[in-house]
């Protein structure tokens, strides 16, 4: 049996988080965990919703001491929680608001004790623990499960902390996120590789410029700012003046090149983006004002068979069929070209939705944008694509002018829909359904 740390800290008295501007030791983080794991229901179940950072952390550490799984669902839809009680029948949700509408067992966080425990050994887990299950959209509506051990999760987030220069012999660094920890890219960006590699997470969970920027001056440097495009966009849009930061972490959208060197440019830091999926959790990383490839982490392989490409070894515990269209290099590097799902082909021509939303969102005047495939369109159906766009101070003729230069004109949106803001959930992604009611929202007001 192999056991592994919880935390990646040597000394009890180093800092392991920021919590509303209060610096929380080792000891008082230990302290915490068991003082929350003493309270907690007999269920062997629980869906985490703090959103407090550090409330999230110290109910994830209290379920792993205790024996329990924590559940991270995509969304928090009354639909989805109905599907977390099929799954887990026991399970009750650990939340830190004055009303939770969660239709689960309710257990609010409680007032911390003002003591702090004399035993601050950090506990030893088992490798083989089932620590959380984390959930992707199934197609059939059902969410599918991806069972996450502890000895496979710390694999991964110290690949991850290694390859961006924070092992537990850099200096120690504060992590601010603006994504959520339900998120398999927050859960390990933002929570695992704080604690485990022996830096600091802070507890806020900023989504607005202005709040992004206060959650950042209100650490200590040197501090890590882990994103999205949408946020990094806001960011940059707002015109607000930037704190130091280390480097940036940018996932869940590849970046523009434009957006990429604007990014680094205001503030002066290197960015670099995390590629992934629920499925494996961090697989590689690149810095793409530097170069278009993906390079993996140590261990991991990329294979094919026909036209699946599948990833194995490292931390990927059983081969991993990815659904993404991959171009391996060399070595340990590949290009990526869209999801599989994505992969566009009219009339003979082929493109992908993530190349179409590149090029819209690199035209200057856009602020965002996005191209919609209708459902169930494929091979040469007639069917065209639309496209939503934010971009106040350009015309129609404008953005089409512009895609003319990069595109095969059987790709140009029809409609072309400006409006005011995509509906892109907390982690930046924009769901297909939230698109396409938009889509359908418009040509119904326009009919």
């Amino acid at each position: 049996m192999i056991r592994l740390p919880l935390v990646g800290h040597t000394r009890p008295d180093q800092i392991v988080a920021w919590h509303q501007g209060r610096a929380i030791t080792v000891a008082r983080f230990l302290s915490d965990i068991y003082d929350l794991a003493n309270q907690l229901p007999p269920r062997q179940y629980l869906l985490n919703m703090c959103g407090d950072r550090y409330r999230f952390a110290v109910g994830l550490a209290a379920a792993i001491v205790s024996g329990k799984v924590s559940l991270l669902p995509s969304t928090h839809t009354p639909e989805m929680v109905r599907q977390m009680q099929a799954f887990a029948p026991d399970v009750f949700c650990l939340h830190d608001t004055p009303n939770c509408s969660i239709a689960l067992p309710q257990f609010c966080y409680p007032e911390p004790s003002a003591a702090v425990g004399v035993d601050a050994v950090v506990p030893m887990i088992d490798s083989e623990q089932l620590i959380a299950v984390v959930f992707t959209s199934g197609s059939t509506g059902t969410p599918v499960p991806h069972q996450k051990y502890w000895g496979a999760l710390v694999q991964s987030v110290l690949a991850e902390a290694e390859r961006i220069g924070l092992s537990d012999r850099a200096p120690a660094h504060t992590v601010v996120g603006t994504v959520p920890p339900q998120h398999m890219y927050g859960f390990e960006s933002t929570v695992l590789i704080a604690l485990l590699s022996g830096h600091a997470l802070s507890s806020a969970h900023p989504f607005y410029p202005a709040d992004i920027v206060a959650a950042l001056e209100e650490m200590p440097v040197p501090r890590i700012l882990v994103s999205t495009p949408v946020h990094l966009r806001m960011l940059l849009d707002s015109d607000l003046k930037l704190p130091e930061v280390a480097q940036i972490l940018s996932a869940t959208a590849p970046l523009s090149l434009h957006l990429a060197q604007e990014v680094e440019a205001r503030f002066s830091a290197p960015l670099q983006e995390i590629y992934g999926c629920t499925e494996t959790g961090t697989l590689a990383t690149r810095r793409p004002t530097q170069t278009a490839e993906w390079r993996l982490f140590a261990g991991v392989k990329l294979s094919r068979q026909e036209e699946l490409v599948i990833a194995s070894g490292g931390h990927v515990a059983r081969p991993i069929v990815l659904n993404d269209v991959i171009e391996p290099t060399h070595d340990d590097c590949f290009l990526l070209h869209g999801r599989t799902a994505e992969m566009i082909n009219i009339a003979g021509k082929r493109s992908s939705l993530a190349h179409l939303n590149h090029l819209l969102n690199a035209i200057a005047g856009v602020v965002d944008g996005a191209f919609y495939m209708p459902d169930g369109m494929s091979h040469d159906h007639v069917v065209r694509l639309a496209a939503c766009v934010v971009a106040p101070t350009l015309t129609a003729p404008q953005v089409l002018s512009a895609l003319r230069e990069h595109i095969d004109p059987v790709f140009f949106p029809r409609p072309l829909i400006f409006v005011e803001a995509l509906p892109r959930n907390s982690t930046g992604k924009l769901p297909h359904e939230a698109l396409k009611n938009l889509i359908q929202t418009h040509l119904g007001d326009r009919s």
